[in-house]
């Protein structure tokens, strides 16, 4: 059934602020809640926070004060939404157990939208950045057992395997080769342009967790873990965010923000399973439309467009649904693992020359790549408990990456030239 939120009748912005009381909702229980549920919760959270960034983003660069007051309230209702949906996350679910939900929604998000894209360099960006959240999953859930003595298949539920992937040492690039070609908004399709701004949030909230969060861990080589996997996500939100059409207005970027938020509640809203976040979600999404004809409001008042003259079609494309991606995952997996940054394209490592940039940063990032926190991490659980923790379905489709007593640190990092 076609939905268009651009026909809904919107309430009004100040309708919509809310008490203290409407703020803090129950929290989900940890090991009774669908980890599906957990997931939503920790995309929403991390759109809220591109929305409020944006907000102040567009604010700094605006003359009119008028202006400022509408993004302003805007903005109130967008921090109010963030701070909700953060307290969902129960008091004991530590950080630990968070990030494997952060690695569970950076996985199966991505599958999802993948599967579902339509343009090939979109598709290459999102298979690519796939294989390396798929292992951070696998390395904090090695972390996990040895720390805590907590087994991630309890918070994955059987959702996603945890096995290695393009191992995480071979993950470090450089910037130069983050940076991918962007989308044409004026030709892309509707739910590519969702597509990027979608998993461009995702990515951004999990490199903020770790950036902010991870100094906090316990010990030292979590510290480490943390700083070495935040580096990841650096690349990725550089990869992502450079997917983004960079020609729209400031306005028509309003919208398009908006437009997003509107379909991810109303996406969440259609897809959860849990009765009291179900009604969450429903609560926001009406929100969230009233942000969205404020916004529409602005772009028809300050530059004389409209809706359609942003998103020509303003019915929402096929709606995000959390599921299994298993399969998916391992061809891509069998297909890519090898592959790596080379400025705007992904190449096989075996092919990439001697001098490129991508050998010349992990010479002075990974000096000693055995030393690295996401290689340290499985040596240690090896060492305790004789191998690595994973949860297969059959074997893994990579040849080296079978062992359960040894950690691979060159497949996807060397080629049998360059290599030091």
């Amino acid at each position: 059934m076609k939905f268009n939120p651009f026909e809904e009748k919107p309430k009004k912005l100040e309708s919509i602020i809310m008490s203290w009381k409407d703020i803090e909702q129950k929290p989900y229980d940890k090991y009774e809640i669908d980890p599906y549920t957990r997931v939503r919760c920790i995309l929403m959270n991390g759109t809220e926070y591109e929305a409020v960034w944006f907000g102040h983003q567009f604010s700094r660069h605006c003359l009119d004060n008028d202006l400022k007051r509408d993004i302003a309230l805007v903005r109130r209702s967008e921090q109010q939404q963030q701070k909700l949906i953060a307290g969902l996350k129960p008091i004991n679910e530590n950080l630990l157990e968070t990030t494997i939900g952060y690695e569970q929604l950076a996985v199966d998000l991505t599958a999802f939208l993948a599967q579902n894209e339509k343009d090939k360099d979109v598709v290459k960006a999102l298979n690519f950045a796939l294989l390396e959240d798929f292992d951070h999953l696998y390395r904090y859930s090695n972390m996990l057992e040895s720390d805590l003595g907590e087994h991630a298949e309890r918070f994955v539920g059987s959702y996603t395997e945890i096995m290695p992937a393009r191992p995480t040492v071979s993950h470090h690039r450089h910037p130069y080769d983050t940076i991918k070609p962007h989308i044409d908004n004026k030709v892309a399709n509707p739910f590519t342009k969702l597509n990027v701004q979608i998993i461009t949030a995702a990515e951004q909230q999990t490199m903020n967790y770790y950036m902010n969060l991870g100094s906090f861990y316990k010990t030292q080589k979590g510290r480490n873990l943390y700083t070495e996997i935040g580096m990841v996500e650096e690349d990725h939100v550089s990869q992502y965010g450079s997917l983004i059409d960079p020609n729209p207005s400031w306005f028509e970027s309003c919208l398009m923000h908006e437009y997003t938020e509107c379909y991810l509640y109303y996406s969440m809203l259609n897809d959860e399973s849990d009765p009291n976040i179900k009604k969450i979600w429903e609560m926001l999404f009406e929100q969230e439309l009233a942000h969205l004809h404020a916004s529409l409001k602005n772009l028809r008042k300050f530059e004389n467009k409209d809706w359609n003259d942003v998103i020509p079609d303003g019915n929402f494309p096929t709606l995000i649904k959390f599921k299994n991606n298993k399969e998916y995952i391992r061809d891509v997996l069998g297909r890519t693992v090898c592959l790596t940054g080379d400025r705007e394209d992904y190449i096989d490592i075996e092919n990439l020359s001697c001098d490129s940039n991508f050998f010349k940063y992990q010479n002075k990032v990974n000096k000693k790549a055995q030393d690295n926190a996401s290689h340290i991490v499985i040596c240690d659980h090896i060492e305790t408990f004789g191998n690595d923790y994973r949860v297969e379905d059959k074997e893994n489709p990579i040849k080296e990456l079978r062992e359960r007593d040894k950690d691979n640190i060159t497949l996807g990092r060397c080629n049998e030239s360059c290599c030091k």
